[in-house]
């Protein structure tokens, strides 16, 4: 046993410095499980964060200097405008209870919502810093969400149709946009003179940057998929298949890539609140799944800026460092918007 002892101490002397460092550490304890365990999930930053206050599904400006936010505190909610570059308010566009699951950029200064101010459904028009007149772009019947205007002055939304077979109530979870219980979802366009078709089953509707193209998400048991056609419903393929939940799409800019909330890191079928829920991105293809967020909390709602920059809601821990450093005392909400970047090596995306 001295023999030994004594040759390993000669083969010490014999390393460089290094190397030798490298062999003290290789006889200490692995640490590695404690340290990587102190790193955070992934590399996300916090922006927004006003005190007693959520923010929900950021969509960033054509413009990529503000974003729009459901804002909600002490059980008020408004669709908000905030600076992109650290989240501070700028103003409130509206607070209409149908703007919350239907408000959309039409331009780098206009605000799309629906709304029954004049008796009806309508689709309304405001500007984006809140002042000025309101202006009803299309009148509207039945019951619509998720709305995305054209180029051609057609719409696209999702219509949701009480049926009697069908069971369930709609989520009340803020967070949970994509179920529609006791209604029946479809997409369908709707044309300027008030034409309607039926494209396909779905919901979470999101139109290309060219106008060509529509991602959503459409149910299969308890499962839901990505799909993609054409505005007219022409050309149907299927983006995903797995036993999760793909829900939420959005695309880059750039149309390459397409942006989705999954829980399909740790899939809970039978609850949504049992998911683990992140940000994960596929491009047009259906090609190159890349996990964007790591996290146990529930991130989702996400927008990509022109930049490439992913921002998305999650009821992340707040930390004490993080809520001194923002000048935050006392409560805050349980949801915040947070960004990543895109990942982009070699025209494909990785892993942050």
């Amino acid at each position: 046993m001295l023999r030994v002892y004594m040759m390993v101490l000669a083969l010490f002397a014999m390393l460089p410095a290094v190397q030798a460092a490298d062999f003290l550490d290789w006889l200490k304890p692995s640490t590695s499980s404690t340290a990587k365990a102190k790193q955070p999930a992934d590399d996300a930053r916090l922006l927004t964060l006003e005190p007693g206050e959520s923010e929900l599904y950021p969509k960033v400006a054509p413009d990529g200097k503000t974003m729009l936010v459901v804002a909600g505190k002490r059980k008020a909610m408004a669709i908000s405008r905030r600076l992109l570059e650290n989240g501070d308010p700028l103003n409130v566009v509206t607070d209409d209870p149908h703007a919350l699951d239907s408000f959309a950029w039409h331009g780098t200064d206009k605000v799309t919502f629906l709304s029954e101010r004049a008796g009806g459904l309508g689709l309304w028009e405001k500007a984006a810093d809140g002042r000025g007149m309101l202006r009803r772009l299309v009148s509207l019947a039945g019951k619509l969400t998720q709305p995305a205007l054209l180029r051609d002055g057609s719409m696209i939304a999702v219509r949701l149709t009480q049926e009697a077979n069908r069971q369930g109530r709609r989520s009340k979870d803020a967070f949970v946009n994509w179920e529609t219980g006791g209604y029946r979802a479809q997409i369908v366009r709707i044309q300027p003179n008030g034409a309607e078709k039926v494209l396909s089953e779905g919901t979470n509707p999101a139109v290309s940057p060219d106008g060509k193209w529509i991602v959503f998400s459409m149910a299969a048991g308890r499962s839901r998929h990505l799909f993609m056609m054409r505005v007219d419903g022409s050309e149907l393929v299927q983006l995903t298949d797995e036993r999760s939940v793909d829900v939420q799409p959005t695309w880059s800019p750039d149309g390459k890539w397409i942006v989705f909330t999954s829980n399909r890191g740790h899939a809970d079928m039978r609850s949504s609140s049992g998911s683990n829920w992140d940000i994960w991105a596929i491009d047009r293809n259906g090609r190159n799944l890349s996990q964007l967020t790591m996290d146990k909390a529930r991130d989702g709602g996400a927008s990509v800026a022109p930049d490439g920059r992913i921002y998305f809601h999650s009821d992340r821990k707040i930390s004490r460092e993080l809520k001194q450093a923002r000048q935050v005392k006392g409560s805050v909400g349980a949801f915040h918007i947070w960004s990543v970047a895109l990942p982009v090596a070699g025209g494909k995306a990785g892993k942050p």
